[in-house]
């Protein structure tokens, strides 16, 4: 097939993969705790009531034609309201770009800031960056965490790849690990890229930071969220936040992103946008402006979505660290923002009842998914090597009734491995 070099060597999604798989055995009747995409079953996390009656609203009304490519003033000027009030970051709804989600955001970023062969640094595990890389034709360079750090990255990690690099990819809290970024780790890593900075010379492109932060709303117990900017006003024109409602509303399905950050870049990731047609619907626009600013529903539902999500994740961890007493080959992170848990399930090089040696976290994968009606997603789908023993749970798809009846069924599963 005579297709683009690029498009030729483009993998899918690894995770999209495995859900669908899980998909289809759901559909065929099979009864599977499905912990792999990063979703809500409407039925277990509905969207807010006054978000769904505004959606209504504004389609009765007649929002159903193009809305301005950049995205309608109504939503720039609430999403600049809610980010100061809420984050203390104070940016002209001109610097605020909105569209169907994250993902096109993201995208515009890459190709704003990259031209092929510039170096992009991302830690790992990490959603999707490599992939974004490849579209861009960036350099990827990919920088390992360790469990001791809550797999996020720090200062001393990234430092030795800065040089000549052009953007540096964070998100906090975390896709893949539910984990985030501790005010002196951050505050390290900004101070890295301010003196990169200023060591670069007039001609040279800046290190810019692209920060994902579109689970910020949902972080538990003593875990704070934290940003470049305000801890580093001097970042300010070095950095471009990613963020909507997608997630920390249950609304994936609704399509409402925005990105802001420096004039310069934001105008450019508006033309990049605007020739792609990736603007979120204009009904769901008007709605989200109007839902924005009803404090105290905002308030209600990230607190009652909040505490049922961390009861699900903990159901996940206690369950795992009680395994882990009893001897088991499990461990688990404590669960800190997202809707995900990092579990390790260290059983590489054992024998399935059927014979079968598990040699990747695939095999590994697909065994707990037949043998257990468990479907997690490994860290070799976010650029780990294929024999990492860590997994990604999601809980957004599961209700806690699912969630703890397959953790009997993960013990089963692990005492049949020989």
């Amino acid at each position: 097939m005579n297709v683009s070099r690029m498009a030729g060597s483009l993998i899918g999604s690894e995770i999209i993969k495995i859900g669908n798989e899980v998909n289809d055995m759901i559909r065929k009747g099979e009864e599977i705790c499905n912990l792999t995409i990063g979703d809500f079953d409407p039925a277990i996390f509905p969207i807010p009531e006054e978000l769904r009656t505004e959606i209504t609203a504004a389609y009765a009304a007649g929002n159903t034609n193009y809305p301005p490519a950049n995205g309608v003033p109504e939503l720039r000027n609430a999403a600049a309201a809610f980010l100061e009030s809420r984050l203390g970051l104070s940016y002209s709804p001109a610097d605020i770009l909105v569209a169907g989600g994250s993902r096109p955001l993201i995208y515009a970023t890459y190709l704003a800031l990259i031209d092929p062969g510039d170096k992009v640094v991302y830690p790992v595990p990490s959603w999707n960056n490599n992939h974004y890389c490849h579209l861009s034709g960036a350099q990827g360079v990919e920088v390992e965490t360790r469990q001791d750090n809550n797999f996020m990255p720090t200062a001393a990690d990234i430092a030795p790849h800065l040089h000549a690099a052009t953007l540096l990819a964070l998100c906090s809290p975390l896709n893949p690990t539910g984990t985030a970024f501790s005010r002196a780790d951050l505050e390290a890593i900004c101070d890295l890229v301010i003196a990169e900075n200023k060591s670069r010379g007039p001609e040279e492109k800046p290190l810019y930071i692209m920060y994902d932060q579109i689970y910020w709303l949902l972080t538990f117990g003593e875990t704070r969220h934290y940003d470049p900017v305000n801890l580093r006003p001097d970042l300010r024109d070095y950095v471009i936040y990613i963020d909507g409602i997608s997630k920390c509303f249950a609304a994936t399905g609704v399509r409402v992103g925005y990105a802001f950050g420096p004039s310069g870049v934001i105008d450019k990731m508006k033309s990049i946008l605007g020739h792609v047609g990736a603007w979120a619907p204009k009904a769901e626009q008007i709605a989200t402006a109007a839902f924005l600013g009803q404090t105290q529903a905002v308030d209600a539902f990230v607190a009652d979505f909040g505490t049922r999500i961390q009861r699900s994740l903990d159901a996940l961890y206690h369950g795992l660290q009680e395994m882990r007493r009893e001897g088991y080959p499990v461990d688990a992170v404590v669960p800190m923002g997202a809707i995900y848990l990092t579990a390790q399930l260290d059983v590489l090089g054992k024998t399935t009842p059927e014979g079968k040696l598990l040699a990747t976290n695939k095999d590994i994968t697909f065994y707990l998914i037949g043998r257990a009606k468990l479907a997690l997603v490994p860290f070799g789908a976010f650029g780990t090597s294929e024999t990492s023993t860590w997994f990604r749970m999601s809980v957004g798809g599961a209700s806690l009734k699912s969630i703890e009846a397959a953790l009997p069924r993960l013990r089963q599963a692990l005492d049949e491995l020989t």
